[in-house]
């Protein structure tokens, strides 16, 4: 389980780790060992970076009423209000007292940090579909370097790039630039890297550049989320040199690491994956990586008994792995297969919960699928983007390179599992309840074609706002009514900041649908263009507010979490049905937009929801909608384009027709 890549993405995403000093894994610089050598060392604006603002209490309930008021009905959102007087003058005033008091004995980190890793490490519904996303790779420009041995080899060199460039510290510092001309400069970065680290934020600031949070990078490697009775627990071990591979649900460990930190030649690890590729042992009957899709606290039962059985080192090696890469044994069909693939596959072939999977398909597509208990997305998009761009303009083997001569059935270890009976019971509870829940899912795909991001900011409107609009105006249209949506904003402008939500129906898109879908007979063209600008404008509004750490979410989940801390009765506010319904996600949204991202997908995050991956590109609007049961996708997106139509229709002074 964030998420555009100019403000939106670095502000955005689809847990943030201890922060670690940065060590070097050998002497001296050999570019082909690393990404990139940064002049500004990786973590230098770690220690300066602000705090994440707690909200003034009278500005929270604002915007929560005003968030309310599309979803409720005048004696709804009037006992609502009252609530919510009530709380601000009562117990809620209280509890961000105290809130603000405990906040101020925490500078090292932020008010929502504890708490938000708490949400996903005490959460027992099983991680797959529940919480982890997936984001691929767009295919690699040069065709024949999509071969599966050729791009599994080059992206992970590149991935292991990345890891020593991290660790090193020569990883160019995440940093959002307002003026790049005057920040994003080899002048600038030679004078801000000798400002000591207390103050170099501030020196970026005075030219317009904000640094962002960087620690959620620890846990991007050598990590894995163990289950445990009640709360999990997140592993690292950065000490650890091998990878770990998974095929045709087999377990396969070698060093990509020597003894000195030095990456393995790509040519000895292109010869360990195609003794891989060329292993034709048969499926085990028993695949343990169902487990990983288990329910938590059954899964945390039967790990034990894994450990008690005689398994510990081998389990210990699989949790320490650099990072999982599948190896699958099928091409992908089309963007639907890809998703479904990549999401969640058959559950024989992928490690739930290590921080991300690598999966390469048998025609060289490739995808991450992340753990989101230790990340919301803005490390893990870093991460993406510089594997592509590295294994694509710097592969480190060619289709013509040959596998070292060497002894892969000695580097290669095959992991094997003691299984006892109950074990293997467990295992197949878990594939009789997987399979079970992936039937379902349902996943469809469009492309709006007519336009997208440039001809909307030629209008003067917002890409993401007109993207959101329309989907209130098709779930209007499917289902009659507008419901609770979510949008996240990454807050990593601040320290251990988290996500933030943004909620993009309101009383202006609520009113511009309506007119769209209802009665656009009775508006002029000029009139949906207002009505649109309107959407647009309080859109950027919420998107400025959240990024800023200035939404309402948090604040209530953190006040809430401070209450049940404190054995205190739960505020009649949070007891209302109002709040539970906006808590309610029918709409979960994310997008991303990056010349690396092919797709996205993540599931919907309640039984009736729809789980919408999107993006606005220059020339077209993509759409990736998951439901369960209950909703329909393709009616949804059928709904979503003609609400693309009409607002196209509208901007280019047409006529809407019903």
């Amino acid at each position: 389980m964030v998420a555009r890549l100019l403000l939106r993405s670095w502000f955005r995403g689809l847990a943030v780790g201890l922060g670690v000093p940065c060590r070097l894994l050998s002497t001296g610089f050999e570019p082909s060992q690393y990404l990139q050598r940064s002049i500004v060392p990786t973590m230098h604006y770690q220690d300066s970076l602000p705090r994440l603002p707690i909200p003034k209490l009278e500005d929270t309930i604002r915007r929560y009423l005003s968030a309310q008021k599309p979803l409720l009905d005048d004696s709804q959102f009037r006992k609502t209000e009252e609530l919510c007087k009530s709380f601000e003058t009562g117990i809620g005033k209280e509890l961000h007292e105290q809130l603000v008091a405990q906040d101020k004995q925490n500078k090292h980190t932020s008010y929502i940090s504890g708490p938000w890793f708490d949400m996903y490490l005490t959460a027992r519904d099983p991680v797959v579909l529940n919480f982890n996303p997936f984001i691929s790779f767009n295919p690699d420009p040069k065709s024949e370097y999509n071969d599966q041995l050729i791009r599994a080899t080059n992206m992970t060199v590149s991935a292991i790039r990345f890891l020593k460039t991290l660790r090193a510290d020569l990883l160019e510092p995440e940093v959002f630039h307002l003026n790049p001309a005057k920040s994003d400069t080899d002048t600038f970065k030679r004078f801000i890297r000798f400002v000591p680290s207390f103050l170099s934020w501030y020196g970026a600031y005075l030219v317009n550049a904000y640094p962002l949070d960087m620690s959620q990078y620890y846990r991007l490697f050598n990590s894995t989320r163990l289950p445990r009775p009640h709360r999990d627990e997140l592993f690292t071990d950065d000490k650890a040199r091998h990878l770990l591979v998974l095929r045709k649900g087999h377990f396969y460990i070698f060093d990509v690491l020597d003894q000195d930190g030095n990456i393995v030649s790509a040519s000895e690890i292109q010869a360990h994956l195609k003794y891989i590729l060329s292993d034709n042992s048969p499926a085990p009957e028993f695949p343990l990586s169902y487990l990983t899709s288990e329910n938590r606290d059954i899964w945390a039962e039967l790990r034990q008994k894994l450990v008690s059985g005689g398994n510990k080192e081998t389990l210990r090696k699989v949790d320490s792995a650099v990072f999982c890469l599948c190896l699958d044994d099928f091409p992908i069909k089309d963007f639907v297969h890809l998703s479904h693939s990549m999401l969640h596959g058959d559950g024989t072939n992928r490690w739930f919960d290590k921080s991300f999977n690598l999966i390469i398909a048998k025609d060289g597509t490739a995808a991450i699928h992340f753990e989101h208990a230790w990340g919301d997305g803005v490390a893990v998009l870093r991460f993406f983007n510089e594997v592509f761009k590295d294994s694509t303009q710097a592969p480190a083997i060619t289709p013509q390179s040959q596998p070292a001569s060497t002894d892969s059935s000695v580097a290669v270890q095959k992991l094997n599992f003691k299984l006892s009976d109950a074990l293997k019971t467990g295992v197949s509870i878990a594939k009789e309840k997987f399979d079970a829940t992936v039937k379902t899912l349902t996943i469809d795909y469009i492309q709006f074609q007519r336009g997208g991001r440039e001809f909307l900011k030629k209008q003067k409107l917002s890409p993401d706002s007109m993207a959101q609009l329309a989907f209130q105006m098709a779930f209007l249209r499917q289902y009659g009514q507008t419901v609770a949506t979510y949008e996240s904003c990454s807050t990593a402008a601040f320290k251990h900041g988290r996500t933030e939500a943004i909620r993009p129906a309101s009383i202006f898109t609520k009113r511009c649908s309506e007119a769209f879908v209802r009665e656009p007979s009775k508006h002029s063209a000029g009139e949906l263009q207002q009505m649109m600008a309107k959407c647009s404008t309080y859109h950027n509004q919420l998107t400025r507010e959240a990024a800023m750490g200035q939404g309402f979410d948090r604040h209530l989940f953190a006040l809430r979490y401070l209450a049940a801390a404190k054995g205190i009765s739960m505020p009649e506010l949070f007891l209302d049905p109002a709040y539970r319904q906006i808590n309610h996600n029918i709409l979960s949204t994310s997008t991303l937009n990056s010349p690396a991202v092919r797709i996205g997908c993540f599931a919907p995050v309640v039984s009736d929801g729809l789980g919408i991956a999107y993006a606005v590109q220059d020339g077209w609007i993509g759409c990736n909608v998951s439901t369960y049961q209950g909703r329909n996708a393709r009616e949804f997106l059928q709904c979503v384009e003609k609400a693309l139509e009409d607002m196209f229709d509208a901007l280019e002074g047409k006529t809407i027709k019903s």
